[in-house]
């Protein structure tokens, strides 16, 4: 069987998406997700004990807090929260914080896209085993 994987321009899809929640490939253990927060808008504080998170920001200015640790991002910095770790990413500037993240393993279900966070909220949904491929 012949895998695809993904290659395309991850900066240009991160900055023209306006979902807040749009999964683009997810892998056995690795997941490609694109988000965007709208001014005020934030992910919401969570904990992942089981898997470990990557964040990289494409445009707009915001805020990351790790285990109570604010920090200020904006375009082009990367972070990573180890699991365990309870964070929290929002949106600080006057327009949306363009950024995606990596899932390792993969926390949703592939090709699952949520214009709000109420749409994402209101479904609970998780990985179910299915990949990309």
């Amino acid at each position: 069987m012949v895998m695809n994987g993904f290659v395309d321009d991850i900066g240009r899809l991160t900055e023209e998406n306006a979902d807040f929640r749009r999964v683009l490939y997810t892998g056995h253990h690795l997941q490609l997700v694109l988000m965007s927060l709208a001014p005020g808008e934030e992910i919401g504080a969570e904990v992942h004990e089981d898997r470990d998170q990557f964040f990289r920001v494409e445009a707009g200015d915001g805020e990351i807090t790790i285990d109570g640790v604010p920090q200020r991002v904006t375009a082009e910095f990367a972070m990573i929260v180890p699991a365990g770790a309870r964070h929290n990413v929002r949106c600080v500037g006057s327009a949306p914080l363009k950024l995606y993240t990596l899932y390792g393993p993969p926390e949703h279900r592939d090709q699952v896209a949520f214009r709000t966070k109420a749409e994402a909220e209101a479904a609970h949904e998780h990985f179910d085993g299915k990949t990309t491929e």
